[in-house]
């Protein structure tokens, strides 16, 4: 006979959250137990809660995929750039080939 060693956790949610949730874990082939016991599993794993938290809820970055975030910051180093060689001013690029910084002046 096998002795049963599970601990029963009870938890309030928000009603839709808890929905939402569930029609996720379903089409993952998971139930809520499941899904909670993977997150638990998880967390002692890596010793911490397993995604980023943070108190920053609006500005740059937020909402925004990491490929997003990258393409904005290229576009305003591009932006900047342009703006420094419209002024006459160098700018630092780097060679690839001889892994070398250099400054290019609007010269040439």
């Amino acid at each position: 006979m096998k002795v049963q060693n599970d601990a029963r956790v009870t938890i309030r949610v928000d009603r839709e959250l808890k929905e939402l949730a569930e029609a996720l874990f379903e089409r993952m082939g998971l139930n809520m137990s499941t899904a909670f016991n993977v997150f638990l599993r998880k967390t002692v794993d890596e010793s911490a809660i397993p995604f980023p938290i943070s108190v920053r809820t609006t500005g740059f970055g937020y909402g925004m995929s990491a490929r997003e975030v990258t393409d904005a910051f290229t576009a305003a180093v591009h932006e900047d750039i342009s703006e420094y060689v419209v002024k006459g001013h160098p700018v630092a690029r780097y060679d690839v080939d001889k892994k070398q910084a250099y400054l290019e002046k609007a010269d040439g």
